[in-house]
């Protein structure tokens, strides 16, 4: 038996700070050796950030990636200590690689096997694919393969190769960003992977907010039966070490044969020398497994740190939120203070001849329970002159929509003009369910610098408050109470315009997200005229998603780089 100490570094990374990331990839490098780790594991494309996409394209990206790279492998001369650190390797091509560092270079690289190219995945837009397991690593008497995140996900990929080869750990790199049920879909696959494989599997998934992605983290180590025995938290960066004890493999694959059928040849292992310590390192005690989050918890933190990360990672110190007394803003709202603090929120309340004394007050006490700095700017004077100043041209028409969404668009002005002079990012407040169906102004509700919930269907909405006020009750229970409603028109409901939530959003959830037919989603039981009105709603709006500011994605399939459909489309 032998047994590694293991240093898992889940890291948040911005993508293009190269030189940033590369510091904070070596300062864990030093924590790992300070902590006796005979091995440091980083995220995929830990140099680069994850998706770098078309900066890529830039030779001058490539080669300061690969710079940094070399600094980092320095930071591993002297120490005991072996790192595995994504970067973006270069040659006729370029490939999504590991590199495992040690004694101060680069000693071995692994190129990843298994683009993916789907949902919110570009990979072979970029890199060529790499081939064949090639080596192992001998780290501390132990055969260590490397792969890199989609590598796993094929049951007769590399990890099975590997495994086959002789490997008696996995190390597997990642950047998987997080939806809604994601952590239970890969702790069932790593259990399984590992156990086929017979040998323990160390799992290093990136953490963070990505324009639109997040990444949850969620590092894990799991042993030759598929139990955890080392779990990280989700959502935050942090730095666990872990002592493994390996056994041989051949015992296992002995009395459970899975893929001993491939075992055609022994792959070569790379000897790879740890510096000795002494005295050698007392055994660690096994850190406590994290709880796994409730569903409400998992994606409202996700919320926190997808808006945290946008707003630090783009250069903005405080953000402004339209608050309107309703649901959607007074969740924008809080989760804006939970991710950047109070005193960095500022909520304006806009009020028209329509708004109603309730929502004003409602919004008061909201910004007064957060401790946020609020004020009121109403909309009246610019209302009237606006109307006065298109009277000639409206003449002998009838007051409609247009006259509704004239108080979006001062709204849209009024937070734009804060936002200019006093250097804050807008929030914007539509959930997925009004984006779905284009119930938005455009250049009015829709204008702003991030869209926090865009992927939150209004019923989820609901759930996230409640949940939120559990923590701490902050949202004025006559905002859940209330129907839905903008308030640019006298008795205005959003049912009278919509379905109720409570039947939209499970058809969202089919035509959007399920990609059914409209005939699929009759015959599912919803009413044939409501799936056709919606749908061609749907479809119509289009033109106004892609206009909209990007947000944090939390469910498996949300409108932007997961739903491409054509603006000019005459399919239905």
């Amino acid at each position: 038996m032998s047994r590694l100490r293991i240093a898992l570094c889940q890291l948040d990374p911005v993508v293009g700070d190269l030189s940033g990331n590369a510091e904070a990839i070596i300062t864990a490098i030093g924590r790992a050796d300070d902590a006796a780790a005979d091995l440091a594991v980083f995220g995929e494309l830990a140099i680069t950030g994850y998706p770098p996409e078309d900066l890529l394209l830039k030779p001058g990206f490539v080669a300061d990636n690969l710079a940094q790279l070399s600094k980092v492998a320095s930071a591993t001369r002297g120490g005991g200590c072996v790192a595995v650190v994504g970067f973006v390797a270069a040659d006729l091509d370029l490939f999504n690689a590991a590199a495992i560092c040690a004694g101060g270079e680069v000693v071995g690289v692994y190129r990843k096997q298994r683009l993916p190219n789907y949902g919110v995945f570009d990979e072979q837009r970029y890199f060529a694919a790499g081939s064949g397991s090639e080596q192992l690593y001998c780290v501390g008497g132990v055969r260590m393969g490397v792969s890199i995140c989609e590598d796993l996900w094929d049951p007769a990929g590399p990890v099975a190769e590997q495994a086959a080869g002789g490997a008696e750990l996995i190390v597997n790199i990642n950047a998987s960003p997080y939806h809604a049920g994601r952590l239970v879909e890969r702790e069932h696959l790593i259990a399984t992977r590992a156990a086929d494989s017979s040998c323990p599997l160390v799992y290093l998934n990136q953490v963070g907010g990505q324009d639109e992605l997040v990444f949850d983290g969620a590092s894990m180590v799991v042993d030759p039966d598929g139990r955890v025995v080392a779990a990280l938290p989700q959502f935050e960066e942090v730095l666990e070490v872990v002592d493994l004890e390996i056994h041989p493999a051949y015992r296992k694959r002995l009395l459970d044969p899975r893929g001993r059928h491939r075992a055609t040849r022994v792959l070569p292992a790379l000897p790879v020398t740890l510096a000795p310590r002494q005295p050698a390192a007392a055994p660690r005690p096994a850190p406590a497994l994290v709880s796994r989050l409730g569903p409400e918890e998992e994606i409202y933190r996700a919320l926190v740190l997808g808006t945290a990360d946008y707003v630090r990672k783009n250069g903005f110190a405080e953000v402004a939120v339209g608050l309107s007394g309703g649901v959607d803003s007074s969740l924008v709202a809080v989760v804006a203070a939970d991710a950047l603090g109070a005193d960095r929120v500022h909520t304006v309340a806009m009020p028209s001849r329509y708004s109603s004394d309730h929502s004003l007050a409602d919004a008061t006490a909201l910004a007064a329970a957060l401790g946020v700095e609020h004020r009121v700017v109403p909309i009246e004077p610019a209302h009237v002159a606006l109307t006065e100043m298109l009277a000639s041209s409206f003449e002998g028409r009838d007051a409609d929509l247009t006259e509704e969404n004239l108080q979006s668009r001062i709204r849209g002005v009024v937070l734009m003009a804060l936002s200019n002079k006093f250097g804050w990012l807008v929030l914007t407040t539509g959930n997925k369910s009004e984006l779905a169906v284009g119930y938005s102004t455009l250049y009015g509700d829709t204008a702003g610098g991030f869209a926090v919930i865009r992927d939150v269907p209004k019923t989820l909405v609901y759930r996230l408050c409640r949940w939120r006020n559990t923590v701490g009750s902050v949202i004025p229970e006559r905002v859940l109470g209330k129907a839905p409603s903008a308030e640019l028109r006298p008795g205005q409901r959003d049912d009278q315009s919509l379905p109720p939530y409570e039947l939209l959003d499970p058809l969202l959830e089919g035509y959007v997200e399920g990609d059914r037919s409209p005939a699929e989603l009759v015959a599912d039981g919803f009413d044939a005229e409501i799936v056709e009105r919606v749908v061609r709603m749907v479809d119509a709006a289009e033109y106004k998603r892609r206009q909209g500011p990007p947000g944090v994605r939390v469910t498996p399939r949300g409108f932007g780089k997961d739903r491409r459909v054509p603006i000019t489309n005459r399919y239905r």
